[in-house]
């Protein structure tokens, strides 16, 4: 995995800028913390920060080839999963490969099929390739969005780059947010509209989107969207076909020139990775090393929950010892996982999930020591129906973001009167992802909102999650694979009918019934929970401290945003705070102010208006 930057401008001379350029390239080190590479013409600069994973010689970047009179260079961030089939066809069609790095094999697909290639392409990936003929730039991102790529177009240019942090070190870019910025700190975070960056002006490519800059003005297209097909198959054959993709996806992604561990909460998605790469570990001679994340004194205050009924301790040995894996419980401390609130601001270059992002990033960071690259479960839940609102009809048909049902915590922190149109803004997008659902006009009202649901979590819940993984672990120079994003699982489990899905009636169904033999019946069998907090009442006072000291220094800009008086009552007030669903409760909406003033602080945030 790397980060990479690009910067065109139709009439500067970037030779000049040599030092902004440097510090473009510099602020992704954490991204790619092995080498760098620059090439700059008079119109263009092409940046890399590269993490060395597959073919250390050969996929030096930038990367360029001559194709005739004309040169084209690939500045690339990603892996590819089926770089084989792809090289192999090229080779075939006369194209002279170098090596058999997953960049070139990218940059040389892009040569001969054009935009088509990316139809081709399995992996996960977010690239520029700038055209030196017709002073173009070609760039992308994968279809299901595990890697990120933002830009920004001015007047004689565009900048793009791996993260906002690269593009906010050119002086052409202000740190400003407008009014629709706060609606989305404020109305709909940690979760966040596609396509924005926050910023006045910064830009998300989306997932499955592609785009297209020359002569200044930029076309953007969408080349993946998921869609409604009839599902032919019958129960056995969804059952095996849903193997023999978990399977593959997962088998594809264990390739690497270096080390792969795998992540192991003792849940099923974690669990059915370990266990398949445990046996192709075991076919080579090598055993699988696997991580799982725990906090000081949680076995002291844990509480049971419907979200979360079991601790992931009572499942983690049942695996290891299924596996014969080497095993390594992270516990984190509950003080430092409150000052890592800070660096997950910088990791993200927003404020997002408090310690639910920390947590991964020091969890990461312990990883790092030993690995370069794990793999991880994320994502099974949304595509396969795991969460409780896709099983309680009383929620389902519910027309409001599931993980978001009461938004009153979230006008209550706000002054009296600022934004307090908050919940039309937050339908409104919610009515933009129903209204974009592709159905079949032979679902039936249950199937069709099956498919809303699917939507409703795939681009919003899933893509959050998604970011928060290539972040905090990126941060730390760790790349981390996430099997069941393979977009062949989605679009199979999108059309798949929820009779199969939901097999036994239990969440997941398909994923344990097809998985029947592979796993122990205790992980198979094991209800839903998520991923894990800490229940210590330190980090709670941690957090409680932080916030009252903002407030009494009143020089943050968040003191005029805020209602102190409602979040005193609610740090002292046992309220049942809901602010994304299970995740984000009184503890993390505190780390989440704490994250905001950081923010506005560190990255001399603007209002615009204000």
């Amino acid at each position: 995995m790397c980060g990479i930057a690009c910067w065109f401008d139709e009439f500067g001379d970037l030779r000049d800028k040599v030092n902004i350029i440097d510090e473009m390239r510099n602020s992704l080190i954490s991204r790619g913390p092995d080498e760098e590479g620059t090439e700059v013409d008079i119109n263009i600069a092409l940046m890399h920060r590269r993490l060395t994973i597959i073919d250390a010689e050969n996929g030096k970047q930038p990367l360029s080839y001559q194709l005739g009179e004309n040169k084209y260079t690939i500045v690339y961030n990603g892996e590819l999963y089926n770089t084989d089939e792809i090289r192999n066809e090229l080779l075939l069609s006369g194209y002279d490969f170098r090596g058999y790095s997953d960049t070139e094999a990218v940059l040389l697909s892009y040569l001969h099929w054009g935009e088509k290639c990316l139809d081709r392409l399995n992996g996960i990936f977010a690239f520029a390739i700038y055209d030196y003929n017709e002073k173009s730039i070609f760039f992308a991102r994968d279809r299901i969005g595990v890697k990120p790529l933002f830009f920004y177009k001015y007047d004689s240019g565009i900048i793009i780059a791996s993260e906002m942090k690269a593009i906010l070190k050119n002086p052409i870019v202000k740190p400003v947010i407008d009014k629709e910025g706060l609606y989305e700190l404020f109305w709909l975070a940690p979760g966040k509209t596609q396509g924005t960056g926050i910023f006045k002006g910064i830009k998300e490519l989306k997932n499955g989107e592609y785009g297209f800059y020359k002569n200044n003005n930029i076309k953007i297209n969408r080349y993946y969207r998921v869609t409604a097909h009839e599902h032919t198959d019958n129960e056995k054959e969804t059952i095996d076909k849903t193997r023999f993709l978990v399977i593959d996806s997962i088998k594809r992604q264990l390739v690497s020139d270096v080390p792969v561990c795998c992540f192991l909460s003792g849940g099923l998605d974690s669990s059915t990775i370990c266990a398949v790469a445990s046996e192709v570990f075991k076919q080579k001679g090598k055993q699988l090393t696997t991580f799982s994340v725990d906090y000081v004194d949680n076995d002291k205050f844990f509480k049971r929950s419907s979200f979360q009924p079991t601790p992931d301790s009572e499942f983690i040995g049942v695996m290891v010892d299924f596996i014969g894996s080497k095993h390594n419980n992270i516990v984190l401390d509950n003080i430092l996982l409150g000052e890592a609130l800070e660096d997950a601001v910088r990791a993200r270059d927003l404020p997002s999930m408090s310690d639910i992002d920390s947590s991964m990033l020091l969890f990461s960071k312990e990883i790092k020591k030993e690995f370069s690259v794990a793999l991880s479960g994320e994502c099974a839940d949304e595509i396969f129906g795991g969460y409780p609102w896709y099983h309680n009809e009383s929620i389902l048909f519910e027309e409001n973001f599931p993980w978001a049902r009461s938004l009153d915590v979230r006008g209550n922190i706000l002054k009296k009167d600022l934004l307090s149109d908050g919940a039309d803004y937050v339908r409104d997008r919610y009515n933009s992802t129903v209204n974009d659902t592709d159905y079949l006009p032979t679902d039936s009202p249950k199937e069709k909102r099956m498919r809303e649901m699917f939507m409703l979590n795939f681009n919003w819940f899933m893509q959050n999650l998604l970011d928060r993984k290539d972040r905090m672990t990126m941060y730390n120079g760790l790349e981390v694979r996430v099997p069941f994003c393979d977009y062949r699982l989605v679009d199979y489990a999108y059309n798949m009918p929820w009779k199969f899905k939901a097999y036994n009636n239990r969440e997941k169904g398909i994923v344990r019934k097809c998985l029947e033999g592979i796993l122990p019946n205790d992980i198979l069998w094991r209800k839903k929970s998520p991923y894990p907090k800490t229940h210590s009442p330190s980090y709670f006072k941690y957090v409680k401290d932080r916030v009252n000291k903002i407030f009494e220094d009143k020089s943050s800009i968040i003191t005029e945003l805020l209602d102190y008086r409602n979040i005193v009552d609610m740090m002292n007030n046992d309220i049942n705070v809901m602010w994304y669903g299970q995740l984000m409760k009184t503890p993390q909406v505190l780390g989440y102010i704490v994250q905001l003033d950081y923010w506005f602080r560190q990255y001399n945030v603007q209002i615009e208006g204000l």
